[in-house]
């Protein structure tokens, strides 16, 4: 798990990516992004931002980020005021697909429980409500005793 320090450089660089990206960048290759998750090396030398993109082509988007990568890590230099600037990489996110991929399959899912709940809706059971054997149960005690006296 990364250190306090390292989690809070990873915090502040998300929020200038996301500032630049909002204010200052303006591509039009560039379609509405969200920076998601930044994840920062123990050393600060290395930063990954992942993002998704809402409207526009995920490629062109790519394109758009690594070219505007050298204004952004120049503001992020400025913003941040330490001696070693990390280097910037962008990663789309792949969470919007893996949750989609998810979603369907609970969907599938619930539409086959649903299918065999009217399945089982007129169904009767094949023997007896409860098909198990049963202790035999002797209904009157004189026939104990009898048992009892041929032993005997």
């Amino acid at each position: 798990m990364a250190s306090p320090r390292v989690r809070k450089v990873a915090d502040r660089i998300k929020v200038v990516v996301a500032e630049m990206l909002e204010r200052r960048i303006k591509d039009p290759r560039l379609g509405f992004v969200t920076i998601t998750d930044v994840r920062l090396t123990g050393d600060g030398q290395q930063a990954s931002i992942f993002y998704t993109v809402l409207n526009g082509d995920r490629e062109e988007t790519q394109k758009a980020l690594d070219s505007a990568k050298g204004l952004i890590r120049s503001e992020v230099s400025k913003q941040l005021g330490t001696r070693i600037v990390p280097t910037l990489t962008f990663i789309a996110d792949a969470l919007p697909e893996t949750a989609r991929e998810i979603e369907d399959a609970l969907a599938k899912a619930k539409a086959a429980d649903e299918e065999l709940a009217a399945a089982r809706a007129g169904a009767q059971y094949a023997s007896d409500e409860d098909p198990y054997r049963k202790p035999r149960v002797i209904e009157d005690e004189d026939d104990w005793d009898d048992e009892d006296d041929d032993e005997e």
